[in-house]
């Protein structure tokens, strides 16, 4: 996400934070690259200028700190104002205080909307929440349908009826059942249309009104760039709503919707669809994003999907084992399995400082060669996995044969097994590899 403006900004910054000493010149040059950066990531023309402008004065209005040489304090600016510019600090849903949390969503047809749902429902699930969908998208063939599917995918209920076109009905029913039932959460799908109209907005009003929610979330595709502003400004006129839930942010997108919808509307970003998956859905804040972009990582988001995925105790046996040199390929195989399930390692890697430069470097990681090495080992016997060097010329064509692999790529993987053994015993002594090292132990 962000590529190209995060490789722009990257570019500018890294040569100024070379630099003992910044001239004006200087200074000029770097914000008039950002500028360009910003404007080619499809950034509001106005905010990038209000965004230069308010650098600019930064810049020349503030004392350089003293643990800062001028390079890094210019870094720490735009850092700073990138932030600001998405919104500042994260904000989270407005959950009630008894009874049914009910969430509306809403957005233009396209948009992921239904998807969004389903992914949130699983997210707040996670979170142990009781959630419960309302399929109220009767306009679209094979919404409610679509709903249900991904409903079971996410572990919670769906209420749907087939037996009504009413969607204000569907969602009355939908909030009075929820409440029966005791539900935490309740997560109403509207329909969406393919512009901003008239009968769209008057049942979203209708629909709002009758479940009364605490929170209404505008559900925008970040590829229609600028456009899914102008949708933003639409809805903000009549639906009023909340927050904004940004999707397809790991497609071609430059950016600039994310970038610019905290300061055009005023509402903030709070979630952010980074894939396909159901589990691809993550909390925005503002000051990662800001990081990451920057080539600074996010190691506050990769601890929490690795807390979601890890318990301590499991952290503490592989530890032990990692120390005293027990890893088996079993575990490499358990570990893999579980870190794949935290998205792709390329996104994980990127929030590692310098990774995401370390990856433009090694070359992405192919997922597929993950399938290969998991075939691999599927097709070892216990004994060979607890003692992958005993593996002979024999053990190596029958385990080729029986992953569909070449002997090569068994010998590669043995290999990788024991560069990366070493590389997790450095890490659990407190000896940090950098990301390219670690790179070359993947590849």
């Amino acid at each position: 996400m962000f590529d190209q403006l995060s490789e722009r900004l990257q570019g500018v910054l890294g040569e100024i934070r070379s630099r003992g000493k910044l001239s004006e010149d200087d200074l000029k040059k770097a914000l008039r690259e950002v500028r360009l950066a910003l404007l080619e990531a499809d950034v509001n023309f106005k905010l990038v200028k209000d965004f230069t402008e308010s650098l600019r004065e930064r810049l020349a209005g503030e004392d350089i700190d003293d643990a800062l040489n001028p390079g890094q304090h210019v870094v720490k600016a735009v850092n700073d104002e990138l932030t600001a510019l998405m919104g500042g600090a994260g904000r989270d849903l407005a959950f009630a205080p008894s009874g049914t949390t009910v969430i509306l969503m809403a957005g233009l047809q396209g948009s992921g909307k239904t998807t969004a749902t389903a992914k949130l429902g699983r997210l707040l699930a996670q979170q142990g929440k009781d959630v419960a969908l309302a399929a109220c998208d009767l306009q679209r063939p094979a919404a409610v349908e679509q709903l249900r599917k991904m409903g079971a995918q996410a572990g919670v209920h769906v209420y749907s009826k087939d037996e009504t076109t009413d969607a204000v009905e569907v969602a009355g029913w939908a909030r009075d059942e929820a409440a029966r039932e005791h539900r935490d959460v309740l997560i109403v799908d509207t329909a969406g249309r393919l512009h901003v109209d008239e009968d769209l907005m008057d049942e979203l009003a209708r629909i709002r009104k009758r479940v009364k929610p605490h929170d209404v979330l505008l559900v925008l595709d970040a590829m229609t760039g600028q456009d899914a502003v102008n949708v933003a400004e639409s809805f903000a006129d009549v639906a009023e709503f909340d927050g904004v839930v940004i999707t397809k942010l790991d497609g071609d997108a430059r950016g600039g919707a994310a970038l610019s919808v905290r300061a055009v509307t005023g509402k903030p970003i709070i979630y952010a669809s980074t894939g396909e998956r159901i589990e691809q859905l993550e909390r925005f804040h503002p000051d990662r994003m800001a990081s990451r972009i920057l080539g600074m990582g996010d190691v506050m988001s990769l601890i929490e999907k690795t807390q979601d995925e890890f318990s301590a105790d499991q952290a503490a046996d592989l530890e032990q084992k990692i120390r005293k040199q027990q890893f088996t390929l079993e575990d490499f195989l358990s570990q893999m399995q579980q870190v794949r399930k935290m998205g792709p390692l390329g996104n994980l890697l990127g929030m590692l400082p310098g990774g995401g430069n370390a990856m433009k470097q090694m070359g992405n990681v192919d997922e597929r060669e993950l399938d290969r090495i998991e075939a691999i080992i599927l097709s070892m016997t216990p004994h060979e996995r607890a003692h992958p060097e005993e593996i002979n010329g024999s053990r190596r064509k029958r385990i080729a044969v029986g992953s569909g692999t070449t002997v090569q790529a068994v010998n590669k993987l043995t290999k990788q097994f024991g560069q990366m053994r070493k590389l997790m015993k450095q890490m659990v002594e407190g000896k940090m590899p950098d990301p390219q090292q670690l790179m070359k132990g993947m590849k």
